[in-house]
């Protein structure tokens, strides 16, 4: 009976938690996947029409575009960005900097900054006629490269949530490098490890789980770009098209082109594509070699 009365009483506190997430997530998701399999028509009004939405999204060249060019981003911003992470975590935790906590928080202020501000004000340091770069290389006699043009503007969006991020994930690495036992540290000064071989030998080995969450995060975030090219298109609209990314592109295609119902698919699309790709993620990294 005192068993029935705790599994009630268990299920009485969770149930706020499980009613919105049921009305704000379970809901829309249904509500999508229902739109995703019917489409609007000049003629007829709207008809069900199974899997063409899914079957037209996978060969649209703008979609595919849009999920390489994150697939690239990916690849050569989040490695940039948890090196950084992981060494402004590593720095904290040694003990040597003066002033830690008061640099760990500056690391971290980024992160509190909204991302449609953080892109506004790196799109006005990014400007070439009014921004504070252009105008110094007026002022030294060189011309400043043209951050928002087609070539540079990957490593201006990079820039940008590298900044975002960096402290985030640090919080997480350095919350990580505070479980590791004492004990651990005392041991490897006996044996006489520096700080070097300390940080490669035990704080590293600690850090992969905590890296491997960091790893998740940036897949999801990065698949999901969207309000930093959204807002820099104001800036560039010659570089970045409505389907720049795939968010961008639903986005565009649901309240822009009114395609509610082929955005629905595009959606679900790039939430498998995100779903295989940290699966990926997780199967090698977590792969042992046999012995």
């Amino acid at each position: 009976m005192a068993r029935s009365q705790t599994a009630t009483r268990a299920y009485v506190f969770v149930s706020p938690f499980l009613i919105c997430f049921a009305l704000l997530f379970l809901l829309p998701l249904g509500y999508a996947a229902y739109l995703s399999v019917f489409r609007e028509q000049l003629v007829g009004g709207t008809a069900f029409v199974g899997l063409d939405n899914y079957l037209r999204a996978v060969q649209d060249t703008r979609l595919l575009g849009g999920v390489l060019r994150v697939a690239l981003f990916f690849l050569i911003q989040v490695p940039v960005m948890l090196l950084v992470a992981l060494a402004v975590a590593l720095a904290v935790d040694s003990g040597l900097l003066r002033w830690a906590n008061t640099f760990r928080l500056g690391a971290f202020i980024p992160y509190a900054v909204p991302s449609v501000v953080a892109a506004l004000m790196w799109g006005y340091l990014y400007g070439p006629d009014f921004g504070p770069l252009s105008q110094l290389g007026d002022r030294l006699g060189y011309t400043a490269p043209a951050l928002l043009s087609d070539g540079w503007m990957p490593a201006s969006l990079g820039n940008i949530v590298t900044w975002e991020f960096a402290g985030y994930n640090m919080i997480i690495l350095y919350a990580a490098l505070r479980t590791v036992p004492a004990e651990r540290y005392e041991a490897a000064a006996v044996d006489g490890a520096g700080p070097w071989r300390t940080a490669w030998h035990i704080k590293l080995p600690a850090l992969r789980p905590a890296l491997l969450l960091c790893l998740i995060f940036s897949v999801i975030g990065s698949f999901q770009l969207f309000a930093e090219p959204n807002l820099l298109q104001r800036l560039a609209p010659n570089v970045i098209d409505s389907a720049y990314t795939p968010n961008l592109y639903a986005y565009s295609l649901a309240f822009t082109s009114q395609q509610v119902n082929y955005a629905a698919a595009v959606s679900f699309l790039l939430g498998f594509v995100i779903l295989v790709v940290s699966y990926a993620v997780l199967f090698l990294t977590n792969r042992r070699p046999h012995r």
